[in-house]
């Protein structure tokens, strides 16, 4: 049997007013809060924008290669094509497209040009003095500028080609 009592609520007394007060307030509040939940998604997702990372490869004053890590590269939305942004124009001689097979390796070099490298497919490995390896995957993008000193070891890695891009910069 159910204690009927227990399932019983104390009436709830309001003052005069009340509910239009509360009314008053509540779709105000509603829509603060919509905007607040709107715009907080909105940041999550402008943060969330995949960065363009560049590896530049370049020669330091002890003549060995060194590599850091570009970020930040400054992109303008295009207003001529909606949704697009883009860096301001790089000046190009050339370009040229490249394919390594698996297990393919070039000792020491340095660049011969001053250029561009974006890895489309298949997976390699840059090298440098004292055996840090940088990844290349597909998206990788280098600035190859070490062009003296002891260089760089290049190498194909895993079962596939490496195919890429290579895009010479016009002098400077």
């Amino acid at each position: 049997m159910i204690n009927a009592k227990r399932w019983q609520t104390e009436p709830v007394v309001k003052s005069p007013g009340e509910d239009a007060m509360r009314s008053k307030y509540l779709l105000p509040s509603a829509l603060a809060a919509c905007f607040a939940l709107g715009w907080n998604a909105h940041l999550l997702l402008a943060q969330r924008r995949t960065p363009i990372s560049i590896t530049r490869l370049y020669t330091g004053s002890d003549g060995e290669t060194h590599a850091e890590e570009i970020t930040g590269l400054r992109l303008i939305p295009d207003a001529a094509r909606s949704g697009l942004e883009a860096s301001d124009v790089i000046k190009v001689n050339g370009l040229q497209f490249a394919r390594t097979s698996p297990g393919w390796v070039r000792d020491w070099h340095v660049a011969e040009r001053h250029q561009y490298i974006v890895t489309l497919r298949g997976r390699g490995e840059i090298e440098l003095g004292g055996g840090r390896k940088i990844a290349l995957e597909p998206g990788s993008i280098v600035l190859a500028e070490d062009s003296t000193g002891k260089g760089h070891i290049s190498r194909t890695i895993g079962t596939e080609d490496r195919i890429a891009l290579n895009i010479q910069l016009a002098d400077r």
